[in-house]
């Protein structure tokens, strides 16, 4: 029985582990579709209170670049209308400690 328990413990922990070393950033994106076709894919708001610029530019390109993989998905694609998607994008925290704002010496 407590071996059962020990096994739990460590696969519950394992499955826990990405939350330790990782940030999660909800974004809302929009896809604007016409006839079937996409014509824009725009972010509306990145949720990071502590993004610099550069991070928060950085999130959006990536939040523009799982929109543009996910517009032809069936589920998403609208005659005419705008597709409303919440995404959430997973970063390491050493990943994203290292994207700071660092002008060039010139």
């Amino acid at each position: 029985m407590i071996f059962l328990l020990i096994v739990f413990a460590n696969q519950a922990n394992a499955q826990l582990g990405y939350q330790k070393d990782s940030l999660q950033i909800k974004v809302y994106t929009e896809i604007e579709y016409v006839q079937y076709k996409t014509k824009s894919i725009k972010v509306k708001k990145v949720f990071c209170d502590y993004c610099t610029k550069l991070q928060s530019e950085t999130i959006k390109d990536e939040a523009i670049r799982i929109g543009y993989r996910v517009r032809n998905d069936k589920e998403n694609i609208l005659n005419n209308g705008i597709k409303k998607l919440a995404m959430y994008i997973r970063v390491s925290k050493k990943d994203f400690a290292a994207l700071r704002e660092n002008k060039p010496d010139n």
